[in-house]
């Protein structure tokens, strides 16, 4: 066991030293705290330019129907068609021209520009003349258009989970959602970024003649087992950082040192929930809250860990085993594209499996340990029964053992194997000890 340790303190400092490890640290939080903050900064800082809009409405159904907008003003023209395209074309304005029908109502118009004109720009234009056609026709039907829009109503639709007990808690399906597709995502993104790291620790020592060093003190399971526990220290410690890091960031960005108070309208001014909160006059953060409690954190985050270790685990001890058979990186894609399907497999599935969390579909993906890592953490916030946690935890443990027995098989063998042209059935007699 000491040689073991050895191994694992060998692999986590040399990782955790590096420049790029800490870079990363630091950098990663920062980078995805920018990604949310910066665009409703730039957004606010930028000052859009100013477009004109000359308007020829040959129907007349459409006159001061246009309002000025932030940076887009409208002005109605009288003149001569070409004559007044090419005058506001000529001053960099855009040109819309409604032509006049005899049969038909007017449902088609042509926005002339030297330039692609906004996306503002154009939905609001066809916003105002649907809506105008429309209450054009209700009042050839004998309809008033008020009570058509009197009668439009929001509907706030409250989701309450009864769990065993009879204990009723508020739940949110576009936060579930959201948080269970992040949460696969992130298993996924985490079990490829270590699991590499392996493939290429072990190609990097073969390549180089020093396991051959390594293998005279220690014995290739040993050897392959601390590389595997080593990185996930590293994984695990740089999660944990981020989640340290992050949480000072928002800590900061609440307490206002890099918002201003109207920082949470910028940044919930076409969020749902924030609106439907306002309609109902109850306060956006009352809501949140209550959501938030409708989840279990600490079953979150004990469930992340421990598929994010034991999904890594898993796959690292099969990364380890392709690093040690193969001597070249063109090698390795055969053999981890089959090794990743399942991984694949999961994430490709990922809309059936939210769509659809109590499927028979998702409840044996989630059990079975190659999806299991993703698609569990895919269900667990819209509440999963604790036994089908429990077995997918067992079998998840189980498959890593036996995972692990059969990699330690291939990677004791092909670990000292050079210039030898690795196939599926070299593998199998390795595998077999039939070599």
């Amino acid at each position: 066991m000491n040689k073991i340790f050895l191994i694992i303190r060998r692999e986590y400092l040399s990782r955790v030293r590096k420049k790029s490890f800490l870079i990363m640290t630091i950098i990663g939080p920062v980078l995805m705290a920018a990604m949310i903050i910066l665009p409703a900064y730039i957004s606010d800082w930028t000052e859009a330019t100013e477009r004109k809009v000359a308007v020829m409405d040959e129907t007349g159904w459409f006159f001061e129907k246009f309002k000025d907008q932030d940076n887009v003003k409208f002005y109605h023209v009288y003149g001569d068609f070409k004559e007044e395209k090419d005058s506001a074309l000529l001053n960099g304005e855009l040109f819309l021209f409604i032509p006049k029908t005899e049969l038909n109502i007017p449902v088609n118009s042509e926005l002339y520009s030297t330039m692609q004109p906004g996306l503002n720009v154009t939905s609001y234009i066809k916003s105002v003349m649907k809506h105008e056609v429309e209450n054009k026709k209700l009042l050839a039907s004998g309809i008033d258009p008020e009570i058509i829009k009197s009668s439009k109503v929001n509907i706030n639709l409250s989701t309450i989970r009864v769990e065993d007990g009879g204990i009723e808690k508020k739940s949110n399906t576009e936060v579930e959602v959201g948080l269970a597709a992040f949460a696969g995502i992130l298993i996924y993104f985490f079990i490829f970024m270590f699991g590499v790291q392996v493939l290429k620790g072990v190609m990097e020592e073969k390549s180089n003649r020093i396991v051959e060093v390594i293998i005279s003190s220690v014995k290739p399971f040993q050897l392959m087992l601390g590389k595997i526990i080593g990185v996930a220290f590293v994984g695990l410690t740089q999660f944990l950082l981020w989640i340290l890091l992050t949480l000072i960031f928002v800590g900061a960005f609440q307490s206002g040192i890099f918002t201003g108070e109207n920082d949470l309208q910028i940044i919930g001014q076409n969020n749902e929930l924030l609106n439907n909160a306002k309609d109902s006059g109850i306060s956006p953060m009352v809501m949140i809250n209550e959501i938030i409690g409708g989840i279990d954190i600490k079953v979150m985050m004990f469930s992340f860990i421990f598929y994010f270790l034991g999904g890594y685990l898993l796959y690292a001890s099969l990364f380890a085993a392709i690093g040690g058979a193969i001597d070249h990186d063109t090698d390795s894609q055969q053999f981890m594209l089959p090794v990743s399907m399942p991984l694949v497999f999961a994430i490709a599935l990922s809309g059936v499996i939210i769509n659809q969390p109590d499927s028979n579909l998702a409840i044996w993906m989630s059990m079975i340990p190659f999806t299991s890592p993703i698609t569990m953490m895919m269900r667990i916030p819209f509440g999963v029964p604790l036994w089908q946690i429990w077995t997918s935890v067992g079998l998840l443990i189980t498959g890593f053992i036996l995972t692990t027995y059969m990699a330690s098989k291939i990677y004791k063998t092909g670990i000292l194997m050079y210039g030898q042209k690795v196939s599926y059935s070299i593998i199998w007699k390795w595998l077999t000890n039939k070599y």
